[in-house]
């Protein structure tokens, strides 16, 4: 396939890079990974195989067993299913019928459930029967005229009254093949941001941008029809759709699915089935460093370590090159509004420049911009605005969020970074997280960074805390795995970063930090503890405390 790239005018607005030889859309992707690996397994899931041409049948059931139940192309179809091979068969046969998937965290509530089915108005529901308990009343979404849940192994009970079993779906459905005839311009999926205040945005996901993306993390990476990748972090969201599922998909390889993560049946798992590729986030690096299983597993088939959603410490990637000489690790930076990276380290760059997201891949234009909408000299920070063909189509039904969001064909991520002369990409905080110390800025990133290398740290998150003097101060939380002295880490920072960087309050809990729907560590109910810890302090504003 040829790396010529054109310009294309995408959107109404937009004039983008795209790759001229690349496939009619997602379906045309998967059909061609068919023809070229019909028996070669395209997902293990427990003792269970498929392979490529199975799949392929299994698509052809889910789309006409979809349009046996009048659920055409076009219409929403949300998939309320966890990490199993049910989840890869549902996408290839609506994206074959031409509809849109819309994947739900499985850790939602039936209030934020009803939300989104509403928002998108959705046609079908699917969902595993263990999550029956959780959807909401029939009357809140009433609009679903389609309900199927995947039966619990061993029965044959839908688990909801008004609600037909994936079995009978695909008995329903034919192996007539079903001809996806439609443009990669055209949605692929609707995936809800998780935004930290208000209701999630459903951004709009094209065929060709998560086809590029794809391509970009094959590139970069090397992957081939050899590898095997791993699915622990959740299929729901973009990093776990993309950079895993798509991805496989995309080179012919083979998915291994994982329920839900757990550090020692990770080890176990990778060993076994002889993974070659993982992404997951910093912590789970963590917590397979610090399992007592780790130097007793044969993980040499383990080759490629991707890593994103936070910054992995430079103490964690020295641990991990010494546990494991032969994973590479590769870092990179995007967002679900960009069909997930946008950037990503070459091997090698994680840990000689640490600080970097990388640089960008084909096709991806990234500036960074002053708050007057200037761009910044190199190397200087500000907010990072991105084109890409990957760019969300805009956000569903939200014509005033979209028009916020992407402007002059590009998306304003809120991020404050940098793009240095090499063209390193940094990215420092949210634009609404970093704190303003007396008019000093501290970079979250920077301090957490530092913290991380404290003996017993898993992770750790700063915050403002509300000050009537400075206007904000540095209050960081953390868990540890053993004891750690508050004043410990004080004296750390103060050897590592200059003084108005040192944490004035150190929480440390004994539990992990909380995690949003898709795993990423979330800081809105550590700055509500803050908030609520700083009216609680009747004392000196600049009193010594911990």
């Amino acid at each position: 396939m040829s790396d010529a790239l054109r310009l294309e005018a995408l959107y109404g607005d937009r004039l983008v890079p795209c790759y001229a030889d690349r496939p009619r859309n997602l379906d045309a992707m998967l059909r061609a990974s068919v023809a070229a690996r019909g028996d070669a397994p395209a997902l293990e899931d427990g003792e269970a195989t498929v392979t490529y041409r199975q799949l392929d049948r299994l698509a052809d059931r889910v789309a006409t067993g979809l349009l046996a139940r009048q659920v055409k192309a076009g219409d929403r179809v949300a998939l309320f299913v966890g990490n199993r091979s049910e989840f890869v068969v549902l996408l290839a046969g609506i994206w074959r019928l031409g509809a849109i998937a819309v994947p739900i965290g499985v850790r939602q509530s039936a209030a934020e459930l009803a939300y989104m089915l509403d928002q998108c108005g959705a046609a079908a529901l699917v969902f595993d029967a263990s999550l029956a308990e959780r959807l909401p009343p029939r009357a809140q979404i009433a609009g679903v005229h389609c309900l199927v849940c995947i039966e619990d192994a061993g029965t044959a009970e839908a688990g909801h009254a008004d609600a037909s079993t994936y079995t009978a779906l695909l008995a329903d459905g034919s192996d007539t093949p079903v001809q996806a005839d439609f443009a990669d311009t055209q949605p692929a999926c609707i995936m809800y941001t998780s935004g930290t205040t208000g209701h999630p945005k459903g951004a709009v996901l094209s065929h060709l941008g998560f086809f590029h993306t794809a391509r970009h993390y094959v590139g970069r990476f090397g992957y081939t029809a050899d590898d095997r990748l791993l699915l622990t972090i959740p299929g729901s969201h973009i990093s776990g759709l993309l950079a895993v599922v798509v991805v496989s998909l995309q080179i012919g390889g083979c998915l291994v699915l994982q329920r839900q993560f757990n550090a020692g049946d990770t080890l176990a798992l990778i060993e076994s089935r002889r993974v070659s590729a993982a992404v997951m986030v910093p912590a789970m690096y963590n917590l397979c460093l610090l399992h007592p299983d780790l130097p007793k597993r044969d993980l040499s088939c383990w080759r490629i370590g991707h890593f994103g959603g936070a910054a992995m410490p430079e103490v964690t990637i020295a641990r991990l090159a010494e546990a494991l000489p032969g994973l590479a690790l590769y870092n990179g930076f995007g967002a679900t509004e960009t069909t997930s990276a946008v950037t990503l380290t070459e091997r090698g760059d994680a840990a000689r420049k640490p600080d970097t997201v990388g640089t960008v891949v084909p096709c991806v234009d990234i500036r960074a911009l002053d708050a007057e909408g200037r761009e910044v000299a190199a190397g200087e920070s500000g907010e990072l605005w991105i084109r890409s063909p990957g760019n969300a189509i805009g956000y569903w039904n939200n014509p005033d969020a979209t028009r916020t969001s992407f402007v002059a064909g590009y998306w304003r991520s809120g991020d404050i970074g940098s793009v240095d002369a090499e063209g390193f990409v940094r990215v420092f905080d949210r634009i609404k997280d970093m704190i303003n110390r007396g008019g000093f800025k501290v970079y979250c990133v920077e301090l957490e960074n530092v913290i991380q290398r404290h003996p017993g740290v898993v992770e750790v998150a700063a915050v403002a805390s509300p000050c009537p003097v400075l206007g904000e101060r540095v209050h960081v939380f953390l868990h540890a795995t053993e004891p750690v002295d508050p004043e410990a880490v004080r004296a750390l920072c103060r050897r590592m970063l200059a003084d108005y960087k040192t944490p004035d309050f150190v929480t440390v809990s004994a539990t992990p930090l909380p995690r949003n729907l898709n795993g990423k560590l979330v800081k809105a109910p550590l700055r509500a503890q803050a908030r609520e810890a700083a009216d609680r302090r009747n004392v000196l504003p600049l009193e010594k405390t911990s």
